[in-house]
This record gives structure tokens, sequence and C-alpha cells, in this order.
């Protein structure tokens, strides 16, 4: 013998499954959304690691390669190159020190420019670069103003 509690059960899951059959129904009706109106750009993203040299020397060498690496980020940000650079949050990532993002003809002079820092010469840190797509105007770059998505 069914139980009243089966019957509700069963009687749930009936409207259920229809429920579902219409709204699936509906949703074949719906017309595909319109194609996004924005054109993309590709930047640079590079990853800066620790190296093999990363906290060794003494403090006077630390704060000397660290006192190249700011000068040449900052050379490379009047150039136009560096558009965002910056640390991760300390004991956020342990290899992972920071990243730029630049604005290169190409993957060579990305990587040329990045292998410049005094700090990835004298091996405390490393680099990789990967070339990185977006929306124009979705980094503020001189060149593309900002532009929200439609």
């Amino acid at each position: 013998m069914k139980t009243p509690r089966f019957t509700r059960a069963l009687v749930a899951l009936t409207v259920l499954a229809a429920a579902v059959h219409v709204v699936a129904q509906e949703n074949k009706t719906l017309p595909a959304p319109a194609a996004p109106a924005f054109e993309m750009t590709t930047y640079y993203f590079v990853m800066l690691m620790k190296g093999p040299a990363s906290g060794t020397g003494t403090k006077e060498e630390a704060a000397a390669a660290q006192a190249g690496h700011m000068a040449h980020m900052k050379k490379m940000a009047d150039a136009g190159k560096l558009l965002v650079a910056g640390p991760f949050a300390a004991g956020a990532a342990s290899e992972w020190r920071g990243i730029w993002i630049m604005k290169c003809a190409s993957i060579e002079e990305a990587t040329e420019l990045a292998s410049g820092d005094p700090a990835v010469q004298a091996g405390r840190l490393t680099i990789k670069v990967l070339p990185w797509m977006t929306a124009k105007g979705y980094i503020r770059d001189p060149e593309f103003p900002f532009a929200p998505l439609p």
C-alpha cells in the first residue's frame, strides 16, 4: 500500500519534471546572444619568480638590486612599455614574486626588456613572458581609451 508521503513525493517529482521540460523548451526558442562588440589586443604578461640568487648576498647588495629593479621599471613605464607592475602580497605565493603587463611589438621585445632588469641579470629574479589578450580599453593604455563592454 502506498503511503501519503510517497504519493506526495511522486506528485512533487512529476510537477518538477514537467517544469524542467517547459523551461527547457522555452530556452530552445531564445535567440543566440549577439557577438561581443569589442576588439582584442595583445599585451605581454611577465611573471617574476624567485631566481637562483634570491636571498643571497648582503643587505646592501639586495638594496642595490631592488633600486636597479625599480629604476628599470620606471624607465620602461616612461617609455610606455610597462603598463602594470606589482608584487604579490607577502606569503601569497612562495616562488612568484610579482607580475608586469607590458605593451610591446613582440614577445621578443618584451623578453629583451624584462631580461634587462638588474634583478634578473643578477639572478635574484627569473622571468616567464607570455602573450596575453584582452579587449582594447580594458588596460589603462593611452592608445585605447577606456570603453566598457556593451
